[in-house]
């Protein structure tokens, strides 16, 4: 019966692997592909799907048939697993922390970046011999790989150490949590290169942080400490010496740990051998040693990474550290007695992460702005130098650019001003290099209760108004000069772009969320444009990760300059996506049309796009069953709306993996709708001579002639459906079987009875 449900989405499949698309065929109605889908992929899976009973675990340990439901523990020692909640999250993860310590602080988090909404979680083994975390929705998450084991059994160690081992020989090692450790060193855990420790997002969000630790590739004989893949720390290099790393270790009167270092790997052992002791390298990316007192049932501070001004960007930008402050330390870098402050005119960007900078509270008005006097600060580079004599002069000079964001004066070094973002700013400094930093701010910044205060009021309100009409003037002019050189040429300037969408937003209620950012502020938001917040790049140009001053994290996708696509993708994009509101759609939050920078800004996806898990094996085995189907669903969902239910019919044209973003529950988000086109309801066809996509996804209709319709999106999202099932790309260097595509490949597999055996993924 099942299987008869599913021969009419077979057939289809037939028609799309054979290239033989009748222009004529009756439209398959998404919804009913949604409903046949699932049905086909149960008969798919279900050699791959298992039920497990749960049983009450037995002491330390549980084998095949037994598990761990939330309230239940594993005990070893000093060590319990458990599902746990981290300060204030309602959030629950699985988990080891100390069986003596009242307040629970994990070591050890299994599912960090995966947490189980409610309390329905359980730890078991599935058919294949996997440990996984599953929830009561029906999501399911790998802890640790059997490897195709038969007879295995998951136990924690005395040692804190989380194992999955052989029964009949507990020596075979499968896997082991001292292998994947999260923020937390253990005693007899080893730290190998490439082997690092992750500190957490936050106190209440053990997810990967900004921060890791570990020896260094090239430095192997040193701890470093990274900051977003940035070396901010280095230890001393081991010699031989037990305390050599840490030589501070010297100065406590019994030395907590005992360093032994050999071949690229570094383990420690406790002093007194029985002492709880732990290294943990906190949300802040400092590191500690700490040890148990078993009497006041708390940790002892006895030794903390040290922190310098010297540190590259510890502040972040216009962060001013005060050396005054740094012998005060260790405290947490966001608390009042943080070395780090900002400046009159800016605030914190993250007070959980002074590296986040300061962010100003009132933009830069280019005219009108005005100075503050910072005495005693090392002065940032790069600087511009300018030949003026005067002071006078040197800040005249800085207001004619824009861009120029503090300039400094003195007789032995003359004028020199400073563009963007600044950087390392420190006061107290007492080395060379020292001065009066003049740091620009809007002129509301220093108003006061005179009268003087009043007039800078009104020339604050008076030029943003004449800027505005001259910026209108400026408009008009090059509008009638476009339109001269005519039509095609006026609809590629970001100036009528500007209009465009300006136009846009004030005739739609698309909710006051939307924002117009400045370049700066973009800037500002991805620490300008670094490497370490490049997400990856597209036929638009490159996606940053972004933090906006409210804390909020974001998706930059900046057009680059030898992009294939430009301002008809940037406007489609824009004028599209306003219309379009769903759980399955990812959402546009605002853009940047500055000169030349066009810029957009999306919800930030934290488990990248769906090809980042599919086509990679060791990640492609989190994608359990339960999951596929969870984000073939989603996908089905997101073309029901744009094909049948928004306000305007869409055609995506560009659906594949790379165009799914996958939230942080693996919820699946359509994306990227520069090439999506508004199609008439009553209408079937359209045609284009500009064929664009991405081949191997293209209906064969589309790709040869340039006809499309919504059917061309049902193509794609089949060719979609296959590789979610398979695990393997439509296209690609190698062939499949005897076809050159995974279409044909499949068709030929079904006409000869071994689909099942041989295009199933065993996740």
């Amino acid at each position: 019966m099942l299987l008869t449900h599913a021969l009419p989405l077979i057939h289809y499949f037939k028609k799309l692997s054979g290239f033989i698309l009748e222009e004529q065929a009756m439209f398959v109605e998404i919804s009913y592909l949604k409903q046949s889908t699932v049905v086909v992929l149960l008969i798919l899976s279900v050699s791959a799907i298992g039920c497990l009973s749960a049983t009450r675990p037995i002491l330390g340990r549980i084998s095949l048939n037994e598990s761990i439901s939330d309230g239940q523990t594993l005990v070893s020692g000093n060590f319990v697993l458990g599902f746990f909640s981290p300060g204030t999250s309602s959030h629950r993860y699985i988990g080891i922390w100390y069986n003596s310590d009242p307040n629970g602080t994990a070591v050890w988090v299994a599912n960090r970046n995966n947490p189980v909404q409610d309390t329905s979680g359980i730890l078991k083994f599935d058919n294949g011999g996997n440990l996984i975390v599953s929830d009561g929705r029906g999501r399911s998450f790998i802890v640790a790989s059997g490897m195709g084991v038969g007879n295995v059994e998951a136990a924690i160690l005395d040692s804190g150490n989380f194992v999955l081992r052989s029964i009949a020989n507990h020596s075979n090692i499968i896997w082991e949590s001292f292998a994947s450790p999260t923020n937390t060193w253990l005693p007899g855990m080893n730290i190998t290169v490439g082997k690092l420790l992750t500190s957490w997002k936050s106190y209440d969000d053990p997810a990967m942080g900004d921060y890791s630790f570990g020896l260094g590739v090239v430095n192997a004989s040193a701890f470093i400490i990274w900051w977003n893949g940035r070396e901010f720390w280095n230890s001393a290099h081991w010699n031989g010496d037990i305390n050599s790393p840490i030589p501070e270790l010297t100065s406590i009167d019994i030395i907590p740990v005992s360093f032994r270092c050999d071949n690229l790997t570094c383990t420690y052992t406790p002093n007194p051998s029985d002492r709880l002791t732990k290294i943990v390298l906190d949300q802040t990316g400092s590191l500690s040693i700490t040890q148990f007192d078993s009497e006041a049932k708390s940790w002892v501070l006895l030794w903390r990474q040290p922190v310098s001004c010297d540190e590259s960007k510890l502040c972040g930008v216009f962060g001013v550290c005060n050396m005054a402050n740094i012998h005060i330390l260790p405290v947490s870098l966001d608390s009042d007695q943080s070395p780090c402050q900002c400046p009159k005119g800016f605030a914190k960007q993250d007070k959980s992460n002074t590296r986040k900078g300061c962010t100003r509270q009132t933009p830069l008005q280019c005219t009108g702005d005005k100075f503050i006097d910072m005495p005693g600060m090392r002065l940032p580079d790069p600087r511009q130098k300018v030949a003026v004599v005067e002071d006078s002069g040197c800040q005249s000079a800085c207001m004619k650019y824009c861009s120029c964001t503090a300039y400094a004066h003195s007789l032995s070094d003359g004028c020199s001003l400073f563009h963007g973002n600044l950087t390392n700013l420190q006061d107290g400094y007492n080395g060379t290099g020292v001065g009066t930093l003049h740091l620009r701010v809007a002129a509301s910044e220093l108003e006061s209760g005179s009268s003087s205060g009043h007039k800078l009021l009104w020339l604050a309100s008076v030029l943003p108004s004449v800027a505005f009409l001259i910026f209108c003037l400026v408009s008009f002019i090059w509008i009638r000069k476009w339109k001269i050189k005519g039509k095609e040429k006026r609809h590629d300037h970001p100036i009528v772009m500007t209009s465009d969408v300006m136009k846009l937003w004030e005739s739609e209620d698309t909710g006051s969320h939307f924002m117009m950012l400045s370049f700066s502020q973009i800037e500002n938001a991805t620490d300008n444009f670094s490497t370490a917040n490049k997400l990856g790049e597209g036929g638009f140009g490159p996606v940053y990760k972004g933090s906006l001053p409210n804390g909020q994290d974001v998706a930059v996708k900046r057009l680059a300059a030898n992009s294939g696509q430009g301002l008809p993708e940037f406007k489609n994009e824009i004028l599209l996506i306003a219309k379009l509101q769903h759980r399955n759609l990812v959402g546009l939050l605002g853009c940047c049309i500055d000169e030349d920078e066009l810029v957009l800004l999306y919800e930030y996806m934290p488990n990248k796009s769906l090809d980042f898990f599919l086509f990679e094996q060791s990640r492609r085995a989190f994608l359990v069953w339960a999951m596929r189907l969870n984000i073939i669903e989603g996908i089905a969902q997101g073309l029901i709306y744009l094909h049948k239910h928004s306000r305007l019919r869409i055609i995506h044209r560009d659906l594949k993996p790379s165009n799914i973003l996958l939230d942080t529950d693996m919820n699946p988000k359509i994306s990227d709708f520069g090439m999506a086109r508004i199609f008439d309801p009553k209408g079937t066809l359209a045609n284009t001579k500009r064929v664009v996509g991405t081949y191997g996804y293209m209906a064969p209709e589309y790709a040869m002639a340039g006809i499309f319709s919504v059917k061309s999106d049902v193509f794609s999202y089949g060719v979609l459906l296959l590789e979610i099932i398979s695990g393997l790309r439509n296209a690609g260097s190698h062939r499949h079987g005897n076809s050159l595509n995974l279409l044909g490949h499949a068709w030929e597999l079904w006409r000869e009875g071994r689909w099942r055996m041989l295009l199933i993924d065993p996740p």
